[in-house]
C-alpha cells in the first residue's frame, strides 16, 4: 500500500469540524472577498511571526511580486537570488523587467551562500531575495548586515517552504525588509487553493503593499498605482484559521520527526540535510541528497514510497532563465539538483510509517551499490 507523501486528508479528519465551521461562516455572511476572515487572519499571523504588518496575497509569488512592486523594482534593477529554487522567486524579478542575479548554494543546506553574495553586488543592485529552502531560514543577520553595507538594499525572504521556522530565536517572515510565504496546500501552513502572506515592519511599504493587492487603490475607484488583483479569497483565510489552531502541535512533529528521519538515516550511504544549531527546520520537505537518484528513486516507488525532486533543474539551466545565468556554471547548485530526493513528510506521518520508509530506503540504496 502507498503512502501519501503529504497527508492532507488525515489533518482535515483531525480538524474537520473546525474547518468546516470556519467555511460555514463564511457561507453564512457571504463576503467572499476582504471579509472578515481576512482581518482577523492577518492580525493571527503578525502576532504568530512577531512582524508588524501582515498583508494577506492570493498566492506566495503574488506575495513577492507585490514586495518588489512596493519596492519599485524598475527595469534594469538587478535582484540577488539563488538558482536552486522553484520558478516563482526569478520568475517575479523578470515580470517587472528586473534582472536575476544568480549566487551559487551552499553545498549541505542548499540555501544561498552568503559567503558569494558581495561579490555579486554592482551599481545596480536593488535587493537581495534569499530562499529559505526546505524549512531551514537563510543566514539572515548577515544577509541583512550585507544589505546595509551597500547602501541600505531591500532584503525580500523567500520565506514560501518556512513558515514556522525559527532563527536566533525570531520567526521566519519578521526578519529582513519583506518577508513572504505560501498558503499552497503542500506547505507547513496551507489552505485549500492557493493563497500567501506578505510581512513586514516598514508602514509606509505595508500600505503601499496593501494598495497594490487591490489594483492599487487607496480607497474604492480611487488608483494611486499601478497594481493587481492579489487578494486572498476569504474562504482560503478561513481554512488556515482553522489550521492555525494545531500548528505549534504540527511543528513540534515535523521538528520530531525530522530528527528521527536523520536519526534513522545515519550510516546509510545519503546526505541529510546540513542544519545549523542557530535555527530549526520546519520540513516543508524532507530532502537528502544521494547518488544513484533514478535506481533509489525508482525501487522506492515501486516499494510504494512516494518520492518527488525540488528541484530538477536549476534556473541558470532552464529555457526561460538560462540568459541570466550569462554563461556561468553553478556548481553547487548543480550538484544538488542531481541528488536531492524528497520522502513522505507531514505531521500525520506515524513513525511506523517512517520505519517503512527508511527500510525501504535502505533496501534501494543496498540495490543501487555496484556489483563487485
Amino acid at each position: 500500500m502507498s503512502l501519501p507523501f503529504i497527508d492532507l486528508k488525515s489533518q482535515y479528519t483531525a480538524l474537520k469540524p473546525r474547518i468546516d465551521a470556519r467555511i460555514q461562516a463564511v457561507l453564512d455572511h457571504g463576503q467572499y472577498i476582504m471579509g472578515p476572515e481576512v482581518k482577523e487572519l492577518e492580525a493571527a499571523l503578525a502576532a504568530y511571526t512577531g512582524a508588524k504588518h501582515c498583508i494577506t496575497v492570493s498566492s506566495g509569488t503574488e506575495a513577492l511580486l507585490i514586495a518588489l512592486m512596493a519596492l519599485d523594482l524598475r527595469p534594469g534593477d538587478e535582484v540577488i537570488t539563488t538558482p536552486f529554487t522553484f520558478a516563482a522567486t526569478a520568475e517575479v524579478i523578470v515580470l517587472l523587467g528586473g534582472v536575476p542575479i544568480f549566487v551559487d548554494i551552499e553545498p549541505d543546506t542548499c540555501n544561498i551562500d552568503t559567503r558569494l553574495i558581495e561579490a555579486a553586488i554592482t551599481p545596480k543592485t536593488r535587493a537581495i531575495m534569499p530562499v529559505s529552502l526546505y524549512g531551514q531560514v537563510c543566514d539572515m543577520d548577515e544577509i541583512n548586515a550585507i544589505a546595509a553595507r551597500h547602501g541600505n538594499l531591500a532584503v525580500i525572504e523567500d520565506a514560501a517552504q518556512s513558515f514556522g521556522a525559527s532563527y536566533k530565536g525570531k520567526k521566519s517572515c519578521a526578519l529582513s525588509t519583506f518577508g513572504a510565504t505560501s498558503f499552497f496546500p503542500s506547505k507547513p501552513l496551507g489552505c485549500y487553493g492557493d493563497g500567501g502572506a506578505l510581512f513586514t515592519d516598514d508602514d509606509a511599504l505595508a500600505q503601499t503593499a496593501r494598495e497594490i493587492r487591490v489594483h492599487g487603490q487607496s480607497q474604492r475607484y480611487t488608483h494611486t498605482r499601478v497594481g493587481v488583483g492579489g487578494r486572498m479569497d476569504t474562504l482560503q483565510c478561513a481554512v488556515v484559521l482553522a489550521k492555525l489552531e494545531r500548528f505549534e502541535w504540527e511543528i513540534a512533529r515535523r521538528l520530531a520527526l525530522g530528527a528521527r528521519y536523520q536519526a534513522l538515516m545515519q550510516g546509510l550511504a545519503v546526505q541529510p540535510l546540513g542544519l545549523r544549531e542557530d535555527r530549526d527546520c520546519v520540513w516543508a520537505q524532507f530532502t537528502l541528497q544521494v547518488d544513484s537518484r533514478q535506481t533509489v528513486q525508482q525501487a522506492l516507488n515501486a516499494a510504494g514510497i512516494p518520492t518527488a525532486i525540488h528541484y530538477p533543474t536549476p534556473l541558470h539551466k532552464q529555457p526561460a532563465y538560462a540568459q541570466y545565468g550569462r554563461g556561468q556554471s553553478f556548481p553547487k547548485a548543480e550538484r544538488a539538483a542531481e541528488r536531492v530526493l524528497s520522502l513522505p513528510m507531514s505531521p500525520d506521518l506515524s513513525e511506523a510509517q517512517q520505519d517503512r520508509v527508511v527500510h525501504e530506503l535502505a533496501r534501494a540504496l543496498s540495490a543501487s551499490l555496484p556489483v563487485i
